[in-house]
């Protein structure tokens, strides 16, 4: 199943990259592509935790997941597409990019712990 989830961002990378777009078109501004790429990393961990799910039951939620994401990001598929192409061609950026998202997912994660923590009144839950 995860080669199934980085085949279809390997793929939106890759049909990206193909297509050559006008120079002029509008894309995704930076903070707001952070957020998109937060949000859409968080997308991939739920469709990675989905256990004895088929290749076609995984491509129908996950482009649904995807779908919602960028409607409520308020963005379509073509626009983010441009914009991918535009930040990976600047790797120095979307490195800085990265690193704004790697230290959002990990404050989500802290946030989700003490929530968790708290929740079972001081106590760690027990490993599996």
């Amino acid at each position: 199943m995860h080669k199934y989830i980085i085949l279809f961002f390997w793929l939106t990378v890759i049909l990206t990259s193909c297509g050559r777009g006008k120079s002029d078109q509008a894309i995704i501004e930076r903070n707001q592509m952070v957020s998109l790429l937060t949000d859409m990393h968080i997308v991939d961990g739920g469709m990675y935790n989905m256990v004895s799910i088929n290749a076609d039951t995984l491509y129908k939620y996950g482009t649904a997941r995807y779908l919602a994401l960028f409607k409520r990001h308020h963005v379509d598929s073509s626009t983010f597409r441009r914009s991918l192409k535009y930040y990976t061609g600047r790797p120095v950026e979307m490195e800085a990019m990265y690193d704004e998202i790697l230290k959002h997912l990990t404050d989500k994660i802290d946030s989700a712990n003490k929530s968790l923590l708290k929740s079972n009144n001081g106590q760690r839950p027990k490993a599996y």
